[in-house]
């Protein structure tokens, strides 16, 4: 007898699996072990919650959504080409477990512990039994195809490949509206329904769309365009990342004092390469905010301020000074660190340039327009994506709000002097 289990979803609706079909009782299985469970307890946007109170969803709702819109486009394919089906345990694999191996905080692992989580997802699909052992049971290949499917540079099926890990991929298509909707930003909804609709195959074998979808292509790059500007890449999310760097910083060269770690957290700390399943599992959001709270009341300085200012959200100050040279940059850094000495602060730690940089729309030629006769690149097809493909620069200096006057009316004198 087969059940069925649903998921309430607020951008997808209801997300329905079923067990009587084998690739649906696959991500059933998937779903209930405990390395996915952990998802639970990541947060999808990292410490943007200190600026957008709603962004609070996890990886794993943004996981489920992933498979919904993976479902829907393969039963858009197989319409196209039946032999597609022989890929819908591969694409459901990868769609589900493609964010298996995020840190704490998601993204913001990657830079203060240097974790690489699309090398810790392929390690668990390949190598951590749970996972494994489901995956074969339905075919003694797929935790290697799925494992293939988030190497950066793999490209053994290249539909797979668009669909998993390209620019207008199943993992995009859903964070930007999840991000969207969860942080209040109203930019415009994805049209998701015409994107999936306007799919079909190319001569070459690969995922192409059709004219009629270059619009609502156009609106997607749109969308993710103004995401980045105002959410992923604000100033806020900067200053966070920044002190939780200074905090890991602080922690390794110090490491003769004494402050309370777990073994796990130690181990992402100081012997990264020493990471089992058993560490990796356990560090979740939950133990690291732990950790972060314990060190605000237990520890020594600066990293106990630097904790406090984090928990509390009572954060270091940003100017930016993207208009400004070189020269007059490292003049006002010159000018703070200064202020930051004069103030008790480590000027090290709490004062600093900060570069940031967006990246524009990058075409990997992964989706092409195909109109049943030409095949053309999304670029050349529109004058609206062209420009969506330029990049962006800009530098902030970071520093205690204390000092904030000083520095905002010092970076005007420079400004006025140039």
């Amino acid at each position: 007898m087969s059940i069925k289990r649903i998921f309430h979803d607020p951008i997808h609706k209801e997300i329905v699996f079923d067990s009587g079909k084998p690739e649906e009782l696959m991500i059933m299985e998937l779903i209930d072990t405990m390395a996915f469970q952990r998802l639970r307890r990541i947060k999808q946007l990292g410490a943007a919650s200190l600026l957008f109170h709603g962004a609070e969803s996890s990886r794993f709702t943004h996981s489920i959504g992933v498979f919904c819109i993976a479902r829907k486009i393969y039963q858009r394919l197989i319409e196209i080409k039946s032999s597609f089906c022989d890929n819908k345990f591969v694409l459901y694999g990868a769609a589900l477990l493609h964010d298996l191996g995020h840190g704490p905080l998601s993204h913001t692992s990657e830079v203060i512990f240097d974790h690489n989580h699309e090398q810790w997802s392929q390690n668990l699909v390949k190598n951590y039994s749970p996972i494994n052992s489901i995956l074969k049971k339905y075919d003694k290949e797929l935790p290697k195809q799925i494992g293939g499917l988030f190497e950066s540079k793999q490209l053994f099926s290249k539909p797979l490949k668009t669909l998993i890990s390209s620019e207008i991929d199943c993992d995009r298509l859903d964070y930007l509206l999840r991000d969207s909707y969860n942080t209040g930003t109203k930019y415009g909804l994805v049209d998701l329904e015409r994107i999936i609709s306007a799919l079909t195959f190319s001569p070459d074998g690969n995922i192409a769309i059709k004219p009629k979808g270059v619009i609502a292509i156009e609106h997607f790059l749109v969308l993710r365009n103004l995401m980045y500007r105002t959410i992923y890449n604000h100033r806020i999310n900067e200053i966070s990342t920044w002190i939780l760097e200074k905090i890991i910083y602080t922690i390794k060269n110090n490491s003769e004092k004494k402050i309370w770690l777990d073994k796990s957290l130690y181990n992402w700390i100081f012997s990264p390469a020493k990471i089992d399943f058993d560490d990796f599992i356990r560090n979740d959001d939950i133990t690291f905010y732990y950790h972060l709270i314990r060190w605000k009341d237990e520890s020594f300085e600066p990293l106990s301020t630097l904790c406090k200012m984090f928990i509390d959200r009572d954060l270091l100050k940003a100017s930016n000074i993207s208009f400004l040279n070189k020269i007059d940059r490292l003049e006002i850094l010159a000018f703070a660190r200064k202020l930051c000495a004069s103030n008790n602060f480590d000027s090290e730690i709490f004062c600093g340039i900060k570069e940031r940089s967006f990246k524009g729309f990058e075409s990997n030629n992964a989706l092409k327009i195909w109109d049943g006769t030409y095949q053309n690149s999304l670029e050349n097809s529109s004058a609206l994506i062209k420009t969506l493909m330029k990049s962006d620069e800009s530098s902030f200096i970071i520093y205690p709000g204390l000092i904030k006057d000083e520095i905002t009316n010092q970076i005007s004198l420079i400004k006025n002097n140039s």
